[in-house]
């Protein structure tokens, strides 16, 4: 099932947030929340965990912008976009440091979020691409934080990440089991395996990954996913198990 870009608003100028709310669902995104406290954003994301930062730098209270940025690339990998009305150098130099994807720089129009947020989605998908040695044309899957993004039928289209069961190689290629749909992609499983977020996904086997989620039953040498029997190798049944009780 194909869903929106999942986007979270760190501003605590509320008037300025909820008209940025408003341009990105009238732009087809999906915005997970408004938070004005970088605090309060950290919690957010352990909950919610959007596909794109859109970051204030100069929030009220005991973490700024770039602070937060730094808590949150801490535990995880997603891209931030920053809004500033304070662009001095000493400001865009600790904020650069922190890799942003973007910058834009308050009072904005309607056309800079929207270009930031396209070049954000496209350097997601070249660097996934350069990132993957087996192909250098745009069949390679990109990942996001509850999605991946592969080839089908000529165009990229969302996969769900909850909605995958279990992953097969199939010698260069994989092939995604999801709850109604098969998708064939152009890499190698161990070059994939490093690209999926490992809170979901884990390689039980040289052919396969499964998402833990998905998992019924758990037996001696394998696991059943949608009355699918898959094998497990005897050194991951125990990292398995210590996944299981941790999700």
């Amino acid at each position: 099932m194909e869903k929106p870009i999942k986007i979270l608003v760190v501003e605590d100028e509320m008037l300025i947030a909820a008209n940025i709310s408003l341009e990105l669902t009238n732009l087809g995104y999906e915005v997970t929340g408004i938070i004005p406290r970088g605090e309060e954003a950290l919690m957010h994301i352990n909950e919610n965990q959007p596909d794109i930062i859109l970051m204030d730098i100069n929030l009220r209270g005991k973490l700024d912008g770039i602070e937060t940025v730094k808590q949150i690339q801490n535990q995880y990998n997603i891209p931030v976009i920053y809004l500033t009305a304070n662009a001095d150098e000493e400001h865009f130099n600790k904020a650069k440091a922190t890799n942003p994807f973007a910058f834009i720089s308050k009072p904005f129009k309607k056309l800079d979020l929207q270009h930031a947020i396209e070049l954000t989605i496209n350097r997601l998908h070249l660097e996934n691409n350069q990132n993957n040695n087996s192909t250098k044309d745009e069949t390679s899957p990109f990942i996001l934080s509850d999605c991946i993004f592969v080839k089908h039928h000529e165009r990229m289209v969302k996969v769900g990440i909850k909605d995958i069961l279990y992953i097969e190689a199939e010698r260069n290629y994989c092939r995604i089991y999801s709850k109604d749909k098969e998708y064939l992609l152009v890499i190698t499983l161990k070059d994939l395996n490093v690209k999926l977020p490992s809170m979901h996904f884990l390689r039980i086997h040289r052919s396969f990954i499964v998402n833990l989620s998905q998992i019924d039953e758990v037996a001696g040498t394998h696991v059943v996913i949608a009355k699918k029997a898959i094998p497990i190798s005897k050194t991951l049944r125990i990292e398995l198990l210590k996944r299981l009780q941790t999700i």
